[in-house]
């Protein structure tokens, strides 16, 4: 298992060893001795495990949820292909606004660790694109929060042909100085706070 942090603070991408034979390839996207010698401590107690699946040319985000109690996740595609970008929206964190793309197969086995409010978004680059979310915490409405993918501000780089297919929600997100100025943004303070045992710094 190779491991390596993003250049946003505390996230991280685990990319297994693929192993092939004649019957097709095993792959193992998370393995606790890797995680806990990245994190100093074992992936989070998972509260809950959610799938979407998308269409090519689907973007959901940049999303994130709100602190207190704020997730952490674990993300990994498991059908079609993905394009994760992983945005640093905490106020206060040494490397808010910084992004990093990650591209996500099952092929590859790649995972994400994303710590509680760092913000991401997925582009779907194949047809049903199915995306497996270990999460922290248990889903509520009224705790996610997103900023506008196409924020020029946060200026990311979607493929070509991305970013037709927005929900209402993604489509009138604010800008990241919006939401920041609303005080939407979680703070990085209490996003470490809310980082489960070992499961973020």
């Amino acid at each position: 298992m190779k491991v390596r942090p993003l250049a946003v603070e505390g996230a991280y991408v685990f990319e297994p060893e693929v192993f092939h034979d004649e019957r097709g390839s095993f792959r193992s996207p998370h393995q606790e001795a890797a995680f806990g010698a990245a994190l100093g401590g074992p992936l989070f107690p998972v509260a809950q495990v959610s799938t979407s699946r998308s269409r090519r040319g689907v973007v959901r985000g940049v999303h994130f949820t709100a602190t207190p109690d704020s997730m952490a996740k674990y993300v990994l595609c498991t059908g079609g292909r993905a394009l994760d970008l992983v945005v640093d929206v905490r106020v206060g964190s040494p490397t808010f606004g910084r992004s990093e793309r990650v591209e996500l197969s099952p092929e590859a086995g790649t995972a994400l660790y994303l710590p509680p409010g760092v913000g991401h978004l997925f582009a779907a680059q194949e047809e049903d694109t199915v995306m497996v979310y270990l999460l922290s915490a248990a889903y509520r409405a009224d705790k996610e929060r997103a900023v506008h993918p196409l924020d020029p501000e946060l200026g990311l780089e979607l493929p070509a042909g991305s970013g037709r297919l927005l929900s209402e929600r993604d489509r009138s997100a604010p800008t990241l100085a919006a939401a920041r100025a609303e005080g939407l943004l979680p703070r990085y303070e209490d996003c470490v706070a809310a980082a489960p045992g070992g499961g973020g710094r």
